[in-house]
């Protein structure tokens, strides 16, 4: 393993906390590994013109990696390709580019995810209700298969009725205020279906002001999500670890820089967090034991 490596680390912003760990788990792994990476986000949340131009500033002082959450999937290839062009190892992690290949895609299934913790939710409520959704932002590659998801768990059920489906951006203030005036005006809400765990904490708010009840669940198994599972406030997330995936996205680029082969695309396996198992999660990201590269990819 090449050692006194420098990765540049280019998440999305930094107002989710999925992001947060993300950053963690990358300067940890870095740290481990023997290099170091420099970490910068668009100071507005998920803003294009922001990201390309931190893309461009990691370009000129070239790194000898980068590692990107691109904030929208065709807007950077313009940048990406100079990226490429330079022979930069450029390693995706949570969205992509289909233009512009990087050497490797670290990410999960999102329609699964929403799939998955749509039906955990829905099978608690007996198969009947009715339900709010809450999109992510659309300029981001993982909402729509979120919201597709979401979709198809309720549509296997007649007794399920999508009363509302908004956008929340994948923010904690968007989320609680459009979930606010989702309670304005509908009067009956047996369950929420939010594309994050930092909406979800926003529509929590939102409850609480209304003083209403509505079991929920959301998607990263973020820790202040596994708190309010543990508090009975969160009914479960999906482990769409943006952590993890840094993790290995950083290991994936110090692995390029040794020679060493490396997957074009690495998914992560899914896992649903709920009350019967979320003691294990429930650690600080600074705690949370960093995954295992042969346990996760494989050792050839």
């Amino acid at each position: 393993m090449q050692r006194g490596f420098r990765i540049s680390v280019i998440t999305k912003n930094g107002t989710n906390p999925a992001y947060d760990g993300a950053r963690i788990g990358a300067s940890r792994v870095a740290e481990r590994l023997g290099g170091s990476v420099r970490h910068a986000y668009p100071q507005v949340p998920d803003d294009v013109p922001q990201q390309r131009a931190l893309i461009e500033a990691a370009l000129a002082e070239r790194p000898d990696a980068i590692v990107l959450a691109p904030v929208h999937p065709a807007a950077l290839d313009a940048t990406l390709s100079r990226v490429v062009e330079a022979g930069i190892p450029l390693v995706y992690m949570v969205s992509s580019s289909p233009a512009v290949l990087a050497r490797s895609f670290v990410t999960a299934d999102n329609h699964a995810l929403a799939l998955a913790v749509a039906r955990h939710l829905i099978a608690h409520l007996g198969g009947r209700g009715n339900l709010a959704l809450m999109e992510g932002h659309p300029d981001s590659p993982t909402s729509a298969p979120r919201t597709e998801g979401f979709l198809a768990a309720a549509a296997e059920h007649t007794g399920i009725r999508i009363v509302a489906q908004v956008r929340g951006d994948y923010q904690r203030d968007a989320a609680r205020k459009t979930m606010a005036g989702i309670l304005e005006r509908v009067p009956t809400i047996e369950g929420v279906l939010a594309a994050n765990d930092y909406m979800a904490l926003g529509v929590l708010e939102a409850l609480d002001a209304a003083d209403r009840r509505a079991p929920l669940v959301g998607v990263n198994a973020m820790p202040d999500a596994i708190r309010a599972i543990r508090a009975g406030r969160l009914l479960a997330t999906a482990a769409y670890d943006a952590m993890q995936m840094a993790c290995i996205a950083t290991e994936a680029a110090t692995r390029l820089l040794s020679g060493q082969p490396v997957p074009g695309q690495i998914v992560l396996p899914a896992e649903i967090v709920d009350a019967a198992n979320c003691a294990a999660w429930d650690l600080p990201y600074e705690q949370r034991p960093l995954p295992d590269w042969d346990a996760v990819v494989g050792a050839g």
